[in-house]
């Protein structure tokens, strides 16, 4: 067993004021380090890093209530125990008890657990019971999935938990497939069986659901299965759309972008050579980033969009401008306002695309086509249920993410549309947001319902985006935004933008200003988050106290 001992800092016993932290590095144990930091008059020591990729919390947010934000993705720790209360960090933060004697500041632990600075949840477990009604089954297998599967061992739920993903691998990482176009599933998944194992999680993979009879509390697979359940929970995510013009459906080289299957035949279409005409079709993040990746290996990127600018529906012209810029200065070609005609069979092989077609006759080149012109709700297996869908496909849910009109089901991930409470919002608010943190927190947020009942605790959207400098982003924009407010140096990327609709600051996108972003998601949820009068008279958001009550 290993020894737990005390450790001292490297560190001035100087006086820390709540909220304030440092980085001190733990004499005796070669380049180990902890955050040491002052919450409610008490000194607490962590893992000086995110458990998510990495990122310095010496860097990150700490409001009053003792919850630590990470400056890069938004990932949310309890500093008194280090546990993981947002994504998409899964893992904890080890956290040691800090004492102070003869004027120097001591902590007690493990020297494995100093030198790894974070621990797994303790989510072992071996069901009382595997089916009926105290059982949970998740169809779906990505974020909100494994959102709600740790949620729910974490808080103590002894039920079967059965999960029926369509996808033949675990869990992944699915933000780094764009940004990076890797296909192996062992590099970007989550947690291994042997973790779900212990969890007492029954996997079945490549497993799709065809109907759903809620009275009875039964799905039906398209393999002829049936299973029952005491709650289900959706966790479908999103089908990439397709363009309804010739060529689309019927010719090869012409891809989507959603799972390992499709980078690997992207992968395998663009080959080790360097130089091959790539045409990207649509402007959003996936669009942009896939272009960025493979612009980054060498290959002749051409993107083609609807808008004026990439991103303007999202983000607006202003900054439509600045990411345009960055991937032409990484190489890529855009075509902007212009709409696609067909796509036209290579000359070389009538099977495979030569040709996009563009209205008004021209012509562009392509190798090889990757759509991302967004995805649709994946609820099929929905439409003859009983449930209502909405008119873009998605499920109503309530604060709890449980689906409105029947009993005992929840949806989680970019297949909901939920309750939406920060600024800009009014009570009848609703929001379907595509990002990956929002579905592992609806994830976590369902589990807590299931386990607890306890009341919803609301989160405020956070995405972020390879783009050259990276890109944060907080907040939701479903009432619109009616103007934008840009602080820093545009062109070197370093700026925040305020997205403002009437007086209220509703999101905000940073490039090199880190934690601005993950700042204002806080203040946004503290109700605190200064005004458009405010940003423009030079408010820092930096300087604004992160204060204990939850506003939403």
């Amino acid at each position: 067993m290993a020894t737990v001992q005390e450790y001292r800092l490297k560190v001035d016993n100087e006086e820390l004021k709540n909220g304030q932290k440092k980085e001190a590095e733990v004499e005796g144990i070669e380049g180990a380090k902890v955050v040491l930091l002052k919450v409610n008059d008490q000194l607490r020591a962590l893992g000086p890093k995110c458990t998510h990729y990495g990122a310095p919390l010496i860097k990150g947010v700490v409001a009053g209530d003792g919850r630590i934000t990470c400056p890069w993705h938004g990932a949310c720790f309890n500093t008194s125990t280090g546990d993981i209360e947002n994504a998409p960090a899964l893992d904890h933060l080890a956290s040691f008890p800090v004492s102070i004697k003869n004027g120097s500041v001591y902590i007690t632990g493990t020297e494995a657990l100093i030198k790894a600075g974070r621990r797994k949840p303790d989510i072992a477990c071996k069901p009382v019971t595997t089916a009926g009604s105290e059982s949970v089954l998740i169809v779906g297998g990505g974020s909100g999935a494994i959102g709600a599967i740790e949620g729910l061992r974490e808080k103590g739920f002894k039920g079967g938990i059965t999960v029926l993903s369509k996808e033949t691998y675990l869990p992944i990482d699915r933000t780094k497939l764009s940004k990076a176009l890797i296909s192996d599933a062992k590099k970007v998944e989550w947690r291994d069986q042997a973790h779900f194992s212990k969890a007492g999680v029954d996997f079945h993979l490549g497993v799709e659901v065809a109907s759903v009879d809620f009275k009875a509390h039964k799905i039906h697979t398209k393999d002829g299965g049936e299973w029952s359940y005491g709650k289900v929970l959706f966790a479908t995510g999103g089908t990439p759309k397709n363009l309804p013009m010739d060529g689309f459906k019927e010719l090869g080289n012409i891809f989507s972008l959603r799972g390992l299957s499709d980078v690997e035949a992207i992968n395998k279409a663009v080959g080790e050579n360097k130089g091959r005409k790539v045409v990207v079709v649509g402007t959003g993040f996936i669009g942009m980033e896939v272009s960025k990746c493979l612009a980054g290996k060498g290959h002749d990127l051409t993107v083609i969009g609807m808008e004026e600018y990439p991103l303007e529906r999202v983000m607006g012209a202003q900054l439509g401008k600045i990411f345009q810029r960055q991937l032409e200065e990484a190489g890529v070609k855009f075509k902007m306002s212009a709409s696609v005609e067909s796509a036209v069979p290579s000359s070389l092989d009538s099977s495979k695309v030569g040709y996009i077609a563009l209205k008004g006759g021209e012509k562009i080149e392509a190798d090889l086509v990757i759509l991302g012109i967004g995805v649709a709700p994946a609820t099929e297996y929905l439409k003859n249920s009983g449930v209502k869908l909405e008119e873009d496909g998605s499920v109503l849910v309530d604060e709890y993410f449980k689906v409105k009109g029947v009993e005992d089901a929840y949806a989680v991930g970019d297949i909901a549309t939920y309750p939406y409470h920060g600024p800009g919002s009014d009570s009848s608010t609703t929001v379907r947001v595509e990002h990956w943190n929002v579905a592992q927190n609806a994830g976590r947020q369902a589990a807590l319902h299931i386990a607890t009942s306890e009341k919803p605790v609301h989160f405020i959207p956070i995405f972020w985006s390879a783009l050259g400098a990276q890109l944060r982003y907080c907040g939701a924009t479903p009432n619109g935004f009616d103007d934008v407010v840009v602080k820093g140096n545009q062109d070197k990327y370093s700026f925040a933008a305020y997205f403002t609709l009437g007086e209220a600051v509703v999101a905000v996108a940073t490039m090199q200003m880190d934690p601005v972003a993950m700042q204002c998601a806080e203040l946004m949820r503290r109700g605190m988050m200064p005004g458009k009068k405010d940003i423009i008279g030079g408010a820092d958001v930096l300087q604004v106290e992160v204060p204990s009550g939850v506003a939403i």
